[in-house]
């Protein structure tokens, strides 16, 4: 055992070596730190009117017309600073010089037809972002001048924030945080069997009072603990950024299992292969082709963090168990086949 903690630790020391490997774990350093900005970076892509939503701009907005409506109320709780302007002529100059971004016509009274006017600025950016801020406060107004009128129609009942922001948090983000550095330890565990038989160091240790299966075994844990490690950091980090993630228990155990699979995979495909660049090649091939076929599971890996995450009550610890029977096929065949791949001509 003593021997088996020794070369692990020795494992552990060469993965900082390694640029890729460093590269990839800071990737996701960067995407768990900044996740609320990635966050809204992403959603601006996906829902634009998202932004208006869920990010603090403030906007000024010069006001002619009726300064007592309920529109400056609904303004102002949207965090858009008004200013009432006695004429058009004045407001019009108060948008020129750059006081005020958009100038907003309320008529008088709320009986009968209420015909609005804006004047917004030419730049498209700025133009797009003004009718983002606007357009919740638009509609709020639309529907108090319905009630106004006896029309009782309403354009949305549902409270609270979109759902854009936790469709983008639970299942991308964080997946893609718990499950990528599972495929880290399969990239570590086939680099380091490479080079170990290329390098004609794994005849080195074999021949040494340590046997095969503790040779073999410290890599695919060294791998494991790197995953485990990642994994915890980014679970502290999205806290940070006040994301949390329930049934954490069972989602970092699903992460370490897929880990672990991954792992004695790839030192499967590294031992067959015996080089760095096929045994490389056909490992992301594989994992790539695994992935996609993944998605015809119910519930699928990615399906299964998400909805962990969110704390669905249709999923639950007998869900992540079964992946472990995968697992237990995939290092029973590592431990039995190791010998006779490594004795086996390349």
């Amino acid at each position: 055992m003593r021997a088996f903690f020794i070369l692990t630790k020795r494992e552990l020391k060469s993965i900082k070596k390694e640029k890729t490997i460093m590269l990839a774990i800071l990737i996701q350093f960067f995407i768990a730190s900044f996740s609320s900005v990635i966050l809204i970076g992403i959603m601006s892509f996906y829902d634009p009117a998202s932004i208006g939503e869920n990010t603090r701009v403030t906007i000024k907005v010069g006001i002619v017309g009726d300064t007592t409506s309920k529109m400056l109320d609904l303004l102002e709780d949207r965090n858009v600073k008004v200013t009432p302007f006695a004429d058009v002529d004045k407001a019009e100059e108060a948008f020129r010089s750059g006081r005020v971004d958009t100038v907003m016509f309320i008529p008088d009274g709320e009986q009968g037809v209420s015909e609005m006017k804006l004047i917004l600025p030419e730049a498209d950016t700025s133009k797009t972002l003004i009718l983002m801020v606007l357009n919740d406060p638009l509609k709020k107004y639309e529907n108090h001048l319905r009630a106004a009128n006896g029309v009782q129609l309403y354009y949305d009942r549902v409270e609270g924030k979109p759902y854009t922001n936790y469709e983008f948090l639970y299942s991308v983000i964080i997946p893609i945080l718990m499950l990528f550095p599972a495929f880290i330890a399969g990239s570590i565990v086939v680099d380091t069997m490479s080079e170990e038989i290329e390098n004609k160091t794994l005849d080195t240790l074999w021949s040494a009072p340590v046997s095969l299966n503790a040779v073999f075994s410290s890599k695919v844990f060294a791998a494991i603990v790197t995953a485990i490690m990642q994994c915890l950091l980014w679970t502290i980090l999205l806290r940070f950024n006040s994301f949390a993630i329930q049934n954490l228990g069972l989602v970092l155990l699903f992460s370490i299992i897929i880990a672990a699979a991954i792992a004695f995979a790839a030192a499967l495909i590294a031992l067959y292969f015996k080089d760095r660049e096929r045994a490389q090649f056909v490992f992301s091939t594989a994992l790539l082709i695994t992935a996609g076929l993944s998605y015809f599971l119910d519930p699928s890996p990615f399906s299964l963090i998400a909805r962990l995450s969110v704390g669905d009550l249709y999923v639950g610890a007998t869900d992540v168990l079964l992946y472990i029977v995968p697992l237990i096929l995939l290092a029973t065949a590592s431990f039995t086949f190791s010998g006779r791949l490594l004795a086996a001509k390349s």
